[in-house]
């Protein structure tokens, strides 16, 4: 009996530790996404200058990207489409780990009102550009994280251990998400 209860209390506490990693991930997104263009204190400063911009033709900013002739552009495309992709792998991974409904479309599903929302508030509160290409590629991360945990699930065989290995790699990945959210100042 006593071997079980230590058992539930190490699951237990794997648990608060992966939702705990899970705040922080959506505190990085929320400083990345929102707060990286401007400060907490001036979002709802009147007199700040908006900076706004739509794009709703899918695609349209990634073959401006892949077709223009500065390398500076081409840089700045290589890091904006890898980083909406790999920003959205880990929600991909916990949703699918945390949520009873592990379907592959209600996930995606998720991800893609998050991305939405996110887009809209940018362009609501004039912090960027709103751009159907981010909830593609957004969404395209979240499938990755998604597919990924299926994969766990494919090779380990059972859910104990897929969840012992993201909690793995959680502690490897805090560290880095604690430190751009704590210590380096996000520029988009």
């Amino acid at each position: 009996m006593k071997n079980g209860s230590i058992v539930n209390k190490q699951e237990r506490i794997k648990t608060v530790f992966l939702y705990v990693v899970f705040i922080c991930y959506m505190l990085f997104l929320f400083k990345l996404l929102i707060l990286s263009r401007v400060s907490l204190l001036d979002l709802f400063n009147s007199q700040r200058t908006l900076d706004r911009s739509i794009n709703l033709i899918p695609f349209y900013s990634i073959k401006e990207y892949i077709f223009s002739n500065s390398a500076t552009i081409k840089n700045f495309a290589f890091a904006n489409v890898v980083g909406n992709i790999i920003i959205f792998i880990p929600l991909g991974t916990y949703l699918s780990l945390f949520k009873n409904n592990k379907r592959v479309i209600t996930n995606l599903l998720f991800i893609f009102v998050v991305s939405l929302l996110i887009e809209i508030i940018q362009g609501l509160l004039g912090i960027g550009a709103s751009d159907i290409d981010d909830i593609i590629l957004n969404c395209l991360g979240g499938l990755v994280g998604i597919l990924g945990y299926k994969f766990l699930l494919f090779i380990l065989r059972d859910e104990k251990k897929v969840r012992t290995a993201i909690t793995i790699l959680s502690a490897i990945g805090l560290p880095v998400l604690l430190y751009l959210l704590f210590v380096v100042k996000l520029r988009l």
